[in-house]
């Protein structure tokens, strides 16, 4: 009985530690792509059946809770602003002179006509404490070996997944690939990285893909040319005030 007793206690701690890995590989990778705070460069291409659209932006973020994206081109969207501070979300429009506060109705609505929600933005860094992560077994993505990690939503988390599937490269700790579900646990959309490359002394993934696999011919494609980590940022420069003189 003695013996039963001390099997079960190791099955029992086994799968414990086992969550608590699949938590730090999540975490691990998410450090890898955002640091502390974090200056880029990047081009957004969103491609629909009938059209496509390219979007250049600057963008500041300070984790978890502030980020600010400028729009550089094409030249009638210069000056527009993006602003996250904690769970609300500002645009700041030049055409009209005019900062908007977007409600809470119109979270899941797309962001700038892309594949990503305004939802997106405010949950980006909530990966790691909204949800609990277990290793679901590996898998080979981008001819790496990765670890494949469950997550599920806490029940106190206000998150709008019902699940997510993350594939973590077991060498690196590098995001490849990220499959979003819905509460019925229909698959929504797939978040795919390729052409690794280094910025700042870290190797990630430059190429992302957004597909809503439920909608053929559409896309949104995010292109990394300049990435800086830990940068010097005061939670004073995320405001609303900083919004209309970003450059």
């Amino acid at each position: 009985m003695p013996t039963i007793v001390v099997v079960l206690l190791l099955l029992v701690f086994a799968g414990s530690l086992r969550a608590q890995d699949a938590r730090e590989i999540v975490r691990r990778a998410n450090d890898l792509m955002r640091g502390s705070s974090t200056y880029s460069e990047f081009s957004m291409t969103i491609q629909k059946p009938e059209w496509s659209r390219t979007v250049v932006l600057k963008a500041w973020s300070r984790e978890p809770d502030y980020s600010l994206v400028y729009v550089t081109e094409p030249a009638r969207d210069r000056g527009s602003v993006t602003l996250k501070r904690k769970n609300e979300v500002w645009n700041w429009l030049p055409s009209v002179q005019r900062v908007i506060k977007i409600p809470p109705s119109m979270m899941l609505q797309s962001w700038m006509g892309s594949d990503f929600t305004n939802d997106d933005l405010v949950r980006q860094s909530s990966i790691v404490d909204d949800y609990t992560q277990t290793i679901a077994g590996e898998d080979t993505m981008a001819g790496r070996t990765c670890w494949k990690i469950e997550l599920t939503p806490k029940p106190e988390a206000g998150v709008v997944w019902g699940k997510l599937h993350m594939w973590i490269s077991q060498t690196g700790y590098l995001e490849l690939r990220t499959d979003f579900y819905d509460e019925d646990g229909t698959l929504i959309k797939k978040f795919t990285g390729s052409d690794i490359r280094t910025f700042d002394g870290r190797s990630i993934a430059s190429h992302w893909e957004m597909v809503p696999v439920q909608e053929p011919g559409k896309m949104t494609v995010l292109d990394y040319q300049q990435l800086k980590f830990n940068v010097n940022l005061d939670q004073s420069f995320f405001s609303e005030q900083n919004m209309k003189r970003v450059r």
